[in-house]
């Protein structure tokens, strides 16, 4: 009788924690419109601007915007630019932004190779921040991913923006 009450313990047990360890729902994005993809690492994220063969561009949402927020360019950029030259043009763009504070600027690799780019401002009388990756393709192509919300929240999901921009490739 023991044994029975024992392993019916065990089953419950494994059904309990079977309950919350839900296995990660990584999900790829890909479109016809655009000549690139990337994982998307939680059911969170949600598509809120789908690329047109008029836009190319793509947009995602964390939960809420203020949690984080995801805009995907593609930047032409002069042959032979260097990549800090790149990020100092965007950054000349973002310090007109309400209390702009730039931040850092470091090497990224995935699989493609670039820099990620850190800087907070205030938006809606709320602490924001951005972290933003430029990816470069190849000698005239340059991908950003923008990634902006409040400064804890987009902090507590940077290894999700890592991931994602790890991931992010140019197709074929």
């Amino acid at each position: 009788m023991k044994t029975i009450k024992l392993s019916i313990f065990s089953v419950l047990c494994a059904l309990v924690i079977g309950a919350y360890a839900v296995p990660a729902q990584d999900s790829v994005f890909s479109d016809p419109a655009v000549d690139y993809n990337f994982t998307v690492p939680e059911g969170k994220w949600k598509m809120t601007v789908k690329p047109s063969a008029t836009s190319p561009n793509v947009e995602y949402v964390y939960g809420d915007r203020f949690d984080g927020h995801l805009e995907v360019r593609k930047v032409t950029v002069p042959r032979d630019s260097i990549m800090a030259d790149i990020v100092e043009e965007e950054e000349k763009r973002l310090q007109f932004r309400q209390g702009f504070a730039a931040g850092t600027q470091d090497n990224f690799t995935g699989k493609l190779r670039g820099a990620v780019y850190n800087f907070e401002y205030i938006a809606g009388g709320r602490n924001m921040s951005g972290r933003f990756y430029f990816l470069k393709a190849n000698e005239t192509t340059v991908y950003v991913l923008r990634f902006t919300g409040q400064k804890d929240s987009l902090r507590s999901i940077r290894s999700q923006t890592d991931s994602i921009s790890r991931t992010f490739a140019v197709k074929g």
